[in-house]
């Protein structure tokens, strides 16, 4: 039997969104990816407690801590839960040290040795007496790491950590957010819009989309096979078209105008089909999934081009080329059979 370190069964309602979303996790990190809007921070706040849900259920590490029929609805200071909000919500008026010490229930005197202790942890000796508008935005997140995990929580979330920080700190920050989560015994749900960082840090994907769960799942099974349109998209699939089922292992892309061989059976609820940009090929001669194209623009990114083009419908495509090769203006690209994405 799998060991849940968090159960959420919640639905919440306010006058323009509807929250309604089962999610169970174990001892791992588990990424919640999704849009503006989806519903992600929301459910990090109602498993908190900073937001108590309409109905419904949560159970971390084996305690009720909301239950709407039981009337259960455990105070957030009382739930173990260590949340990292995307402002790292420092006391500006407390230095590193103070910030630190301040959530630690300890006697002084061992509340300083605990204190000190996770400062050199976390390479922040050298900045513990200065006050938060002193020290950087990399400096800001490890105290705010450090002041999570020395209460020593059950459970770890984290609301788009990095969020705040230049492109170059957030890969060093990355790095160092995954050697302490992998640190971390308990259960993680890490909230973020962006899908190579849900890739690098987690090893479960839960995609949101407008209030509820669209899939969930290993992380490389996600992206290899997503299932769902959502799913596609948010895993970075440029080119989805509506489909039309025409035989077992034939479907037709409505919005490109042509009909593709498939690999896998097409089955009655396909409303979609995907291909992903770098899963094009260029062809020397006609066959199966091969297709004339008109290519309408090259697009030059710093390691590759991307080259937009049409089949005979009119929605644009993406196909990414290496920067030796050249295309032309009419060519043949061909559609793996093995690639080819079908989508409810």
């Amino acid at each position: 039997m799998v060991n849940l370190s968090l159960y959420v069964d919640i639905k919440k309602k306010f006058d323009d969104f509807d929250l309604a979303i089962k999610l169970e996790c174990e001892d791992d990190v588990t990424a919640i990816l999704g849009g503006s809007g989806c519903g992600k921070s929301l459910t990090l706040r109602c498993i908190a407690g900073i937001v108590t849900p309409d109905s419904g259920r949560i159970v971390i590490n084996g305690q009720v801590v909301f239950d709407s029929d039981t009337k259960i609805n455990i105070p957030t200071r009382d739930r173990g839960v260590g949340y990292l909000f995307q402002n790292y919500a420092l006391f500006p008026t407390m230095t590193v040290f103070g910030n630190i010490a301040s959530v630690i229930k300890k006697p002084k005197a061992e509340r300083v040795a605990v204190a000190e202790d996770i400062i050199a942890k976390f390479k922040l000796e050298g900045v513990k007496n200065l006050y938060p508008r002193e020290i950087s935005g990399g400096q800001s997140q490890r105290v705010a790491l450090a002041r999570m995990l020395v209460t020593n929580p059950k459970i770890i979330m984290l609301d788009e950590p990095f969020s705040a920080l230049d492109t170059h700190l957030r890969w060093h920050m990355e790095q160092e957010m995954a050697a302490t989560l992998g640190n971390f015994s308990g259960s993680t749900i890490f909230v973020s819009h962006d899908r190579d960082e849900a890739y690098r840090l987690s090893h479960k994907i839960a995609i949101m989309d407008r209030g509820r769960l669209d899939c969930f799942g290993h992380k490389q099974e996600i992206f290899d096979a997503p299932k769902t349109r959502i799913a596609a998209m948010m895993t970075g699939c440029k080119n989805i078209s509506a489909a039309k089922k025409l035989g077992e292992n034939l479907v037709r892309a409505v919005d490109w105008g042509i009909d593709i061989v498939t690999d896998e059976a097409v089955e009655d609820c396909i409303k979609f089909v995907g291909i992903r940009a770098h899963h094009l090929q260029m062809a020397s001669f006609s066959g199966c999934n091969n297709f004339d194209i008109n290519v309408h623009k090259i697009i030059n990114e710093p390691f590759e081009d991307v080259m937009l083009f049409t089949f005979e419908g009119e929605a644009q495509l993406q196909m990414a080329m290496p920067k030796d090769v050249k295309g032309e203006r009419k060519m043949l690209v061909h559609i793996p059979h093995d690639k080819i994405m079908l989508l409810k």
